[in-house]
């Protein structure tokens, strides 16, 4: 089995940075599809950023452009999404997750094509 452990939210200010990390036991993070998701209060989950190993980084929102990065320590077996330039709406419960058994052809953009997700770790903006 794999586990998922976020770590690294906390309450920041406006155009601050953060680095959350996403601890991976089982086997290496780079069998699966991983991805961030963010919900915040009252909203529906959404993707943040999404990467295929074997293939490419994908920013699935817009505002992840040129902001947000994936990334991973083969040594650590940790995945990362570092956060630039925060602002306040991107304030949410982020969450790592994972596709096991990924189709390296392939994206994984939707909630509901992953199946092991961490705890969460709260992301706070403030203005």
């Amino acid at each position: 089995q794999v586990q998922l452990v976020e770590s690294g939210g906390g309450l920041v200010q406006a155009g601050d940075s953060l680095r959350l990390s996403c601890a991976v036991s089982g086997r290496a993070f780079s069998d699966y599809a991983m991805g961030w998701f963010r919900q915040a209060p009252g909203k529906e989950r959404e993707i943040v950023v999404a990467i295929n190993w074997r293939g490419g980084i994908r920013d699935s929102v817009d505002s992840a452009k040129g902001r947000f990065t994936i990334s991973g320590d083969n040594a650590k077996n940790t995945v990362y999404l570092e956060m630039n330039s925060l602002k306040s709406e991107d304030t949410a419960v982020y969450y790592c997750a994972a596709r096991r058994t990924p189709d390296y052809s392939k994206t994984y953009y939707s909630q509901y094509e992953y199946d092991t997700w961490g705890q969460g770790t709260q992301v706070t903006v403030s203005s």
